[in-house]
């Protein structure tokens, strides 16, 4: 292994925050030609369902138009790259997706999806998508090229680096898996938190009002905000929606 490319693993592994560590990738990609990604990981998957939007962990550096309308507004449902995330585990060049519309072997909402992203000047990359570790989880990233290289010039960069690419995307990926993951509107207070560890080590009500110094209304206060919170429905499943984004053991900054 290049001495360069292993002194990047060891820096990747000792980042302790998601957004250190998206921003130290993106500018690594960027040097290789691909200066926009954006990243989806979900834990809450189903036979007929990604899980909720709400619940997604994305990272991008395109733009908030870009965002909005291929997240927030649920172009990504229908993106044919997605779809083959979905499908598949490992890498995938654009150029399949040029053969699909070149042959028509696209319906009319993922139609839309591609003159939404030729529009952004999305045209060119590459899909990396990961081994899942169970049925309900997925992740993908989406790296895309410069606006003025093509598709030939990305296969290029990639005969000649794509493995560095891949490892170093994989690694990104599992080190992702391990950092407190911020959501919109779904991170704990230092006390919400703690009432839940309380709850997932097994105590009542009481001991955890002891062992906090509130009484158990306060206690119970800070777990109906949790709730709300994560946007769950029980204590139980709050412990473990908080657990899956790792805001549970947590060393606070």
């Amino acid at each position: 292994m290049k001495q360069e490319l292993r002194d990047y693993l060891v820096e990747l592994t000792n980042i302790d925050s998601v957004e250190e560590l998206w921003q130290r990738h993106c500018q690594t990609m960027t040097d290789y030609g691909f200066d926009r990604l954006i990243y989806g990981f979900t834990q809450f998957m189903t036979p007929t369902s990604m899980g909720d939007p709400n619940d997604f962990v994305v990272l991008t550096n395109h733009t908030p138009e870009y965002r909005k309308g291929f997240v927030e507004d649920g172009l990504y449902r229908y993106a044919p790259m997605v779809r083959w995330a979905l499908e598949n585990e490992g890498w995938c060049s654009w150029r399949a997706l040029a053969e699909r519309i070149s042959s028509g072997d696209l319906d009319e909402k993922a139609r839309k999806v591609v003159e939404f992203n030729l529009a952004h000047a999305v045209h060119a990359g590459y899909t990396i998508s990961f081994k899942a570790v169970s049925t309900r989880t997925k992740g993908a990233v989406s790296l895309t090229t410069k606006a003025d290289m093509n598709q030939d010039q990305a296969d290029a960069v990639w005969d000649e680096h794509g493995a560095d690419i891949v490892l170093m995307n994989n690694v990104v990926h599992l080190k992702i898996l391990t950092l407190p993951m911020t959501l919109p509107n779904q991170n704990l207070t230092p006390r919400q938190r703690e009432a839940l560890q309380w709850v997932g080590d097994g105590k009542t009500m009481q001991d955890i009002a002891q062992i906090m110094g509130l009484t158990q209304a306060t206690i119970e206060k800070h777990l109906r905000l949790a709730r709300d919170t994560l946007n769950v429905e029980t204590t139980a499943q709050a412990v473990a929606k908080a657990a899956f984004h790792n805001q549970m053991y947590i060393i606070e900054g």
